[in-house]
């Protein structure tokens, strides 16, 4: 790391609000692109980006370097200064991480939004940010289809009085509408020095804002720093994945979401390792883009979700066995906890039963790794399902309702019980909203909203939302663990249990269930799979209902949406922001599905 002022104090704590690293003076672009540039890293492929159709375009650290600079330089010739607010609106394009290392290096805040969004949630965060300029694309392309963000755009500006300026990128030969406020992106920089003179920052002075989406009211926006987020992601990359000079980075994020932001753009370039961005999805055209990006681009690291790994899991194992993968030396999860069979197959079939995984847990609130194996450090015994252990530095408490340490093998919250580097500032312009929604339910403690245990080693486990627990007969049974105990069973790829009112036990279960291909629904199947739900779980466990879906909802993230499958199952109006789904039809499918139910129930 480096800091163009060494820092006067290491931690200015007071409570709940924490600045790392105050004094010092710092640029984020500088740390990810400067550093490199004087020795045989600005040679190296930076980013390998590759899109559905299997194109491909490099840039190495010295031409990311100069498309940074050119942009920066260009923004800040629009007016764009220190603090100012940047929209970008843009699909998974090597652009994308220029936009954001520019607004770093003159000090502006950026704000990524997913380019799946609609105009409404554009709006929102545009508005709630009152950001100066958005930068988006003529289009994107997503499953084949055009996605005409510029429109998008156009739409989303009509209620935006902040923005004074649209960036586009011209990427399709369909003529572009253009307004007085638009400017090309290509024409922008054509003129463009190739040095800026980076913006010196205080370490606490903010990086971006990040959306995340709440069940209820808009969406919240985590802010995080300069310094203490850089020094932790930083960190945390190198214990974790411990880093080698000819290492190949293939993590399918989105840069929309905050592992994007720091395993997929800062982590990589603080390191000067080698990238593999993906503009598709991990099923289109074929079930395999996955594996064929390793095997093309000889990928040493994937970090991947379990969401994706179960929808590989849903096919024959000639798939990922027709490529070859020996490449891999590290496999990693992240968005949510693993189920164990999920692991295995990933352990057997991706990684050859030669690589370990690191299973990590953290949140966009906390910018960074926070439990995981550290394979930089140490090498530890694997348990599947298991997140192992916090990195360095931090402290996890697992407490009952009251914030006391629970014993081994009981459920409890998972807190923090002190301040890390990564750690989000505040809530854009919502303190209040910050300290209630983080830092009441567990005086002084850091409220995760996630369940955990810790067994007799130690180990942590992950068990779900908080928010998703249900209360069968007076007993309390956490999602995770039913959905696990279906995915285990030979016919289930996926599955979601969400719960309903019930007069006799105070809430049912009903289980939503994706099968792998090859098996199809029966009265026998769902026979067996309640059988096998009271063996594994128990008999307070038996599903009231079993419905099978081709798909389940989710947020472009991963995460399965089950507050929209209880709304339909108890047919409720859906509440809440659902800006973040994935597929419109995954939804109407499920609608269908409990119409002809609740017809044959009559």
């Amino acid at each position: 790391m480096i800091w163009s002022k060494r820092w006067d104090k290491t931690l200015d704590w007071n409570p709940p609000f924490a600045k790392w690293f105050t004094g010092g003076l710092i640029n984020a672009s500088v740390n990810c692109l400067d550093k490199h540039i004087n020795n045989i890293t600005k040679n190296k492929a930076a980013i390998i980006w590759e899109n559905e159709s299997g194109d491909v375009r490099t840039l190495t650290y010295n031409q990311l370097y100069v498309e940074v600079n050119k942009f920066a330089n260009a923004l800040r010739n629009l007016g764009v200064k220190k603090g100012d607010r940047v929209t970008i609106y843009l699909p998974m394009v090597p652009e994308l991480p220029v936009a954001m290392l520019a607004c770093s290096r003159i000090g502006a805040i950026h704000i990524v939004v997913f380019s799946g969004f609609s105009s409404q949630a554009l709006t929102d965060r545009i508005n709630d940010s009152k950001s100066k300029v958005i930068i988006t694309a003529d289009q994107g392309v997503r499953r084949g289809k055009i996605l005409e963000l510029k429109k998008i755009v156009d739409s989303a500006i009509t209620s935006a009085p902040s923005i004074e300026n649209v960036i586009v990128l011209k990427r399709g030969t369909a003529e572009t509408k253009m307004s007085k406020k638009d400017l090309l992106w290509h024409e922008l920089i054509k003129k463009e020095k190739s040095y800026c003179t980076p913006e010196l920052v205080e370490s606490s002075h903010p990086l971006y804002i990040l959306y995340t989406s709440g069940t209820t009211g808009k969406p919240k926006g985590v802010l995080h720093s300069t310094g203490g987020y850089l020094t932790h992601i930083y960190a945390t990359a190198k214990w974790v994945f411990d880093y080698k000079e000819e290492d190949i980075f293939l993590c399918t994020a989105d840069i929309g979401w905050v592992t994007g932001h720091s395993y997929m753009v800062y982590a990589p370039l603080l390191h000067g390792v080698t990238n593999v961005i993906f503009e598709g999805t991990p099923d289109f055209p074929t079930p395999d883009r996955y594996w064929a990006l390793v095997e093309k681009h000889r990928a040493t690291i994937l970090y991947t979700t379990p969401t994706a790994l179960r929808i590989y899991m849903k096919y024959d194992l000639s798939i990922p066995n027709s490529f070859d993968l020996s490449s891999l030396r590290l496999l990693g999860t992240v968005g949510e906890a693993i189920n164990p069979d999920v692991w295995l197959w990933y352990f057997r079939i991706i990684g050859k039963e030669k690589c370990p995984i690191v299973d990590t847990w953290w949140q966009t609130e906390t910018g960074g790794i926070m439990i995981s194996q550290c394979l930089g450090i140490d090498t530890i015994a694997m348990k599947p399902g298991s997140a192992t252990f916090p990195v360095p530095g931090v402290d996890i408490g697992i407490v009952d309702e009251n914030g006391i340490d629970v014993n081994p093998d009981n459920k409890g919250y998972l807190v923090i019980k002190r301040p890390w580097p990564g750690m989000l500032m505040t809530l854009w312009n919502n303190d209040d909203k910050y300290i209630n929604t983080y830092w009441n339910k567990f005086q002084g403690f850091y409220y995760s909203g996630d369940f955990a245990l810790i067994d007799p080693d130690n180990y942590i486990w992950l068990l779900g939302r908080s928010d998703d627990v249900l209360k069968i007969a007076g007993h309390r049974l956490g999602t995770m663990e039913l959905e696990s105990a279906f995915v285990a069973f030979k016919a289930i790829a996926e599955a979601a249990v969400i719960s309903k009112p019930d007069k006799e036990k105070g809430e049912a279960i009903v289980a939503f269930l994706v099968l792998k291909s090859g098996y199809i629904e029966s009265p026998e199947l769902k026979t067996d799979l309640v059988n096998h739900i009271r063996k594994t779980v128990g008999p307070i466990a038996t599903p009231n209902e079993i419905h099978f879906t081709n798909k389940l909802p989710k947020t472009r993230s991963g995460k399965i949406m089950r507050r929209l499958l209880k709304s339909i199952s108890t047919n409720s109006d859906i509440i809440g922001d659902t800006s973040t789904l994935e597929d419109e039809a995954s939804i109407e499918e499920i609608k269908q599905i409990y119409q002809d139910f609740r017809d044959i129930t009559k």
